[in-house]
């Protein structure tokens, strides 16, 4: 039986409707995060210029701030998200509880009022450390899927992601045009923390789940 069994097949996350509803619902829990860094950090420059704040330094060095800040934030989160994981004994509920904190973050972020460079690299590392689930992400996809495929899911899941950025970028860009880029940054921004609160609703809990089995 074991011989008849298909490994690592990309293909047969697509063989049924309840195993690539499972698979989307895992590349959409990681949204929020790379909209945040591709979006709020990585045109840091340009929400700073709309409100009036440059700091008197040339783009190029708000931008590697915000970048070292947010990421010094995600590894925080990284390591936060994973200690309480075990604590509460769930994925599900710390992704929830750090979706809930990216909200907040999200709408400090559009609300700087003359801040200082200090504030800014401050709110950059909130930004990081609000959406530094990426390691419990992970983690989450590879356990939604048996061993079979499970080595695919956990490389893939990551990788369409990454990906996502272009679509969020680019509907970002077309929204800042039309309504301005803070209006643009709380629509997509909760677009995304939606469709990862969704997804989240839709995946089981895989806590302390028995990971020896095929799909």
């Amino acid at each position: 039986a074991l011989a008849n069994i298909k490994r690592g097949n990309f293909l047969q996350l697509f063989e049924n409707k309840h195993t690539f509803f499972k698979y989307l619902a895992c590349i959409g829990v990681g949204l929020p995060i790379w909209f945040s860094i591709g979006v709020l950090i990585n045109l840091s420059h340009w929400f700073l210029k709309d409100m009036h704040h440059n700091f008197g330094l040339p783009n190029k060095i708000v931008i590697q701030n915000a970048v070292m800040f947010a990421y010094i934030g995600l590894s925080v989160g990284d390591l936060i998200s994973g200690i309480l994981s075990q604590i509460l004994k769930s994925r599900k509920k710390v992704i929830y509880i750090f979706l809930v904190l990216s909200i907040i973050v999200l709408l400090l972020y559009v609300n700087m009022q003359n801040i200082s460079f200090f504030t800014f690299k401050l709110m950059c590392f909130l930004i990081g450390a609000a959406t530094g689930f990426w390691a419990l992400f992970v983690t989450n996809a590879s356990e939604q899927f048996g061993t079979n495929v499970r080595s695919t899911v956990t490389n893939t899941v990551p990788n369409f992601v990454r990906g996502a950025a272009i679509p969020i970028t680019t509907s970002f860009m077309i929204l800042n045009e039309k309504i301005g880029i803070l209006n643009a940054a709380i629509i997509v921004g909760l677009v995304c923390i939606l469709i990862s609160f969704i997804s989240t609703y839709y995946l089981k809990e895989t806590f302390n789940k028995e990971l020896n089995y095929f799909e």
